[in-house]
């Protein structure tokens, strides 16, 4: 991997902008969200990209393993890479426990550092949407695929909850460079048919992650604010300007909006897109 202290190339700012994203990763309770909110959609993911024994996959922002580890369970072997070393210990040990063997790697996405066509598989759930470059990351992720093989993702579209939750939030933080493209977009069909399409014919299909384990729209963003770190560090960086209260009142208010509960039973679900692409043969 090349630390992102000493990256050179690329637009200004780059090496600033990953630190920033590092730190967000690091903050709060990553693995406690995945563990709420988001454990079945990387099992959905690893059913439609046909794993078989012996399989070689790439799980790009890994996190804490939510695809990693369920692909390694059933036999592949499996690179686990994220940004933020602090997610890949809560990898390991979660690995640990179940009794497999991820081999963990810090890296960058939009800089993979393996060899050309080295993996049968490569995926990512939640992830390399939140890359800044989505031109980079599609390339690198078709360059370590083998002909024939089999590129899948998991994102949140833009106009599910989370898609709205990261919206709201980012019209409020400083502005991103231009090079970086909003990260809900890796949700939406002809945005990603525009990355992978020439490379790769795509099959999409939506699904949503439901909550009903929370009472209320206040109770589900007192969760977000305090474990989610793009909401954390919102948090950190509006409040002492007295403006993460009018946030925080519109996330709850977007929130309530998609509570669809009945009998008084709060329930809200979370769009998210499948893409499954196939690497044509060279």
């Amino acid at each position: 991997m090349k630390p992102i202290d000493t990256i050179t190339a690329g637009p200004s700012g780059l090496a600033d902008l990953k630190r920033a994203h590092r730190g967000t990763w690091a903050s709060g309770s990553y693995a406690a969200v995945a563990e709420r909110l988001i454990l079945e959609p990387p099992y959905r993911l690893i059913e439609r990209i046909g794993l078989e024994p012996g399989l070689e996959l790439l799980d790009i922002a890994t996190g804490t393993g939510n695809a990693a580890i369920p692909a390694a369970i059933d036999g592949a072997r499996v690179t686990g890479l994220d940004l933020t070393p602090e997610l890949l210990d809560q990898a390991r040990e979660r690995a640990a426990v179940v009794g497999v063997d991820v081999e963990w790697v810090e890296g960058d996405a939009e800089d993979l550092a393996f060899e050309d066509e080295s993996f049968d598989r490569v995926v990512s759930t939640f992830g390399v949407q939140f890359a800044p470059r989505h031109e980079v990351v599609a390339r690198e992720m078709v360059r370590v695929t083998r002909p024939g093989g089999i590129i899948g993702l998991v994102n949140w579209t833009p106009q599910g909850l989370i898609g709205q939750v990261l919206k709201a939030v980012g019209k409020r933080m400083p502005k991103p460079p231009g090079y970086a493209s909003p990260p809900p977009l890796w949700g939406d069909e002809e945005h990603v048919r525009g990355l992978l399409g020439s490379e790769a014919e795509v099959e999409f299909q939506r699904k949503a992650v439901w909550f009903d384990d929370f009472v209320s729209a206040e109770d589900w963003v007192s969760f977000m604010e305090a474990a989610y770190g793009p909401m954390l560090k919102a948090r950190e960086k509006l409040a002492p300007e007295g403006r993460w209260q009018e946030l925080r009142d519109e996330l709850v208010e977007i929130v309530a909006s998609l509570d669809i509960g009945e009998a008084g039973r709060f329930h809200i679900e979370a769009e998210y897109l499948i893409a499954v692409a196939r690497v044509p043969e060279r």
